[in-house]
């Protein structure tokens, strides 16, 4: 995983497929509302496949990696 811009981040798969995951602002609200703070967001790393951040916050890889597959991309929010 590395850093397009602050809402965007380029993501690898073991299997090859790679692309870039954008963060709209729909995003950030529920139990990702705190990530809409730069700072809280920036702190995002890779755990077993997935991306996590502090406090047991993760994204499923599966979609992201449909969405890469499908659209070229995947928007959340």
């Amino acid at each position: 995983m590395e850093w397009v811009d602050q809402r965007a981040m380029r993501v690898r798969f073991v299997d090859g497929v790679e692309g870039v995951v954008r963060f709209g602002s729909g995003f950030f609200r529920g139990v990702f509302t705190h990530l809409a703070e730069p700072a809280h967001f920036a702190e995002a790393r890779v755990e077993m496949g997935a991306i996590t951040w502090p406090g047991e916050l993760d994204l499923a890889p599966d979609r992201m990696h449909d969405d890469i597959v499908t659209h070229g991309e995947c928007v959340l929010g």
